[in-house]
């Protein structure tokens, strides 16, 4: 009797730290979810911003965000003045706490 006791005290205890570990990784899920559309927002905005004057085509400026707030821009523009009105206007969007400016001039584009 004792023993079929604490074989189901051992599985009870079992079942209850599984759902408990179980818990914690839908809690992670949930966070890492909420991030991810954060950071899918700030990009969106700064891509409509590029598109809205003209400084970005398919292909041209990549734009990505990370969790907390900072921008990478990558590819190519067709002046200096587009890169610089590009991190301008990624800088001024909401959230966005940096922008990393890796674009470079290409005429070929």
């Amino acid at each position: 009797m004792k023993t079929k006791l604490a074989m189901t005290c051992v599985v009870f205890g079992a079942l209850l730290g599984s759902a408990a570990a179980v818990a914690d990784d839908a809690g992670a899920v949930a966070t890492s979810t909420t991030v991810f559309v954060k950071d899918s927002a700030i990009t969106t905005k700064i891509i409509i911003k590029l598109a809205g004057d003209h400084l970005t085509s398919v292909g041209r400026i990549h734009v990505d965000t990370d969790q907390n707030g900072i921008v990478w821009l990558t590819g190519t523009a067709r002046s200096q003045e587009a890169i610089e009105k590009a991190v301008f206007l990624a800088s001024d969007t909401e959230h966005v706490n940096s922008v990393h400016n890796d674009l470079t001039v290409s005429l070929d584009d």
